[in-house]
Parts: structure tokens; sequence; C-alpha cells
């Protein structure tokens, strides 16, 4: 069964750090790029960042550049986001999804959804 499945969220202080993991079942990521979004309440869901697996090319959404980091690795078939210096507005459901060899920047583009992650950023 093709799936990947979201870790790590939780609840942490203003500037705290945290990683989130997405592991995929039934498939090798060495074909896909792998995008995290999130979604807090009454927001549309947001693409945080994405790699992809044809160069490693990264993209970060600019509210998170210079605080968060993706990188995969591939002996584990895992996808992390290291996110640091954590803010309020960080607060959402993370989720991970993916979509062939090169990242793409519209939800549509994405399959294989997780349950999502939720990380709350509050002191």
């Amino acid at each position: 069964q093709v799936q990947l499945v979201e870790s790590g969220g939780g609840l942490v202080q203003p500037g705290g750090s945290l990683r989130l993991s997405c592991a995929a079942a039934g498939f090798t990521l060495d074909y896909y790029a792998i995008g995290w979004f999130r979604q807090a309440p009454g927001k549309e869901r947001e693409e945080v960042s994405c790699i992809s697996s044809s160069d490693g090319s990264t993209y970060y959404v600019d509210s998170v550049k210079g605080r968060f980091t993706i990188s995969r690795d591939h002996a584990k078939n895992t996808v992390y986001l290291q996110m640091s210096s954590l803010k309020p507005e960080d607060t959402a459901v993370y989720y991970c999804a993916k979509t062939p060899f090169r990242c793409a920047h519209y939800a549509y583009s994405f399959d294989s959804w997780g349950q999502g992650t939720q990380v709350t950023v509050s002191s």
C-alpha cells in the first residue's frame, strides 16, 4: 500500500524547534518530489517546502526561509522538515505528499497525502 506517514509534531514554545518526519511506505522516494504543506483553522492549505528527487533542489515559502530546512534520507526512505525559531503563526496541521520527480507548487499536483501532524506554537 502506497502511503506517507507524518510524525514529529507537538506543542512548542515560540523560538523553539521541531523536526517533522515523512516516511514513505510501499514505494521509493527516489522518483518523487516531496512537499510539506500546512493548514491552519480557517485558512487554505499552503505549501511550506518541497524537495525534488531529480537534483535535490528545494523550495521554501518566504515566511519560513532561513528557519525551516527540508532534507531527505534515501536509506530510510524518509523526508524531514527541521523547523527552528518557531512562531505562533506556524501553528497548523502539517502534511506531506508526493509528486513525480520535480517540485510543484499547487496542491492538486500532489497525491498520497498523509494524515497530518499537529504543530502548535504557544507559550
